[in-house]
């Protein structure tokens, strides 16, 4: 009994019961027909946004202000190089994700930049320059859509038991996020900076250090999820990262991460990642036009949200 209490007290817990109650709904609908694909759909696709999120939440404990608007830029620009660099190769695929790194490292490493030798506070540096890296996108593809390598399409769709592979990669990099978050010097620095920037630097820790390496994480991940997207979808599209800018972030908040900085964690992303798409798919499946499904939509994200503010309040 005093576990479960225990548990009710995260603020993530709330993120995955929307999920399953979502489903659950959407099962009950249809007569149970069609729950598991709707899963393994749901497992997929969450898996692109939880690797996003991953970034996005590091970012976002450093404190109010910081936030990536970069991502669906990066996404694309990594996506459309790296497919164009392996022309469909096998043989490249290894150098092909290598280049999406790279390029989330430089992506990075650009907008920390902005950010302390300019003063330009992060949400204006990042959006100002993932118009930079969208139109390097739009230079370098001039409109091609190149097919990845089958062996890299084949494993963004493959399943193990039913379960998509690339939710289980996802999910033991999830695991290392959390090492990463909590049992690291860097992630508690991270924490401590977002609760207080001042008595962190007073206390050694090397906050500009920090907040780099974050930025970079933040847009290689952001690569990453860029090259395994076109993978899985056939190829980069200039639009490929459009949804994953509020995404992203929504999934940070929904997951119980705390938009002002200093709390964060990592189980809440993948429950709220499977409740942003299991909402769109029950909502569809319930006839909903656009209207009346962007409010439901937008109406039980707030409830989530505010279920998991409470909680952590009383935490």
């Amino acid at each position: 009994m005093t576990a479960t209490l225990n548990l009710l007290k995260q603020p993530w817990v709330w993120a995955w019961v929307g999920a399953l109650g979502v489903w659950g709904a959407t099962a009950a609908f249809t007569g149970g027909q069609g729950a598991g694909e709707v899963l393994r759909a749901a497992l997929t696709f969450g898996a692109f946004y939880v690797i996003v999120a991953l970034g996005q939440m590091f970012v976002v404990t450093l404190g109010p202000g910081n936030v990536d608007l970069s991502i669906p830029a990066c996404m694309t620009l990594a996506g459309t190089v790296a497919m164009k660099t392996m022309a469909g190769a096998a043989a490249m695929i290894p150098v092909g994700l290598l280049i999406a790194l790279g390029i989330g490292l430089v992506v990075g490493t650009v907008n920390y930049a902005l950010i302390r030798l300019l003063r330009i506070p992060p949400i204006i540096a990042t959006l100002s320059s993932s118009f930079i890296y969208q139109s390097a996108a739009i230079w370098w593809n001039r409109g091609l859509r190149v097919k990845p390598p089958a062996a890299l399409a084949d494993f963004t769709t493959a399943k193990i038991a039913g379960v998509p592979v690339i939710a289980l990669c996802v999910a033991v990099l999830a695991v290392a996020g959390h090492v990463l978050l909590t049992r690291t010097l860097y992630g508690r620095g991270v924490v401590a900076i977002g609760q207080n920037p001042r008595a962190a630097h007073l206390a050694g820790v090397g906050v500009e250090r920090i907040r780099a390496a974050t930025y970079i994480l933040s847009a290689t991940l952001a690569g990453l999820c860029g090259y395994l997207l076109a993978g899985f979808s056939g190829g980069a599209a200039l639009n490929m990262g459009e949804e994953y800018l509020l995404s992203s972030i929504a999934v940070v908040v929904i997951g119980g991460t705390s938009v002002a900085g200093g709390f964060a964690n990592v189980p809440g992303l993948w429950g709220a990642a499977l409740f942003l798409f299991l909402l769109v798919t029950m909502l569809n499946t319930f006839g909903a036009g656009a209207g009346v499904r962007m409010v439901l939509t937008g109406l039980i994200i707030i409830g989530v949200i505010v279920a998991a503010s409470g909680t952590r309040r009383r935490t």
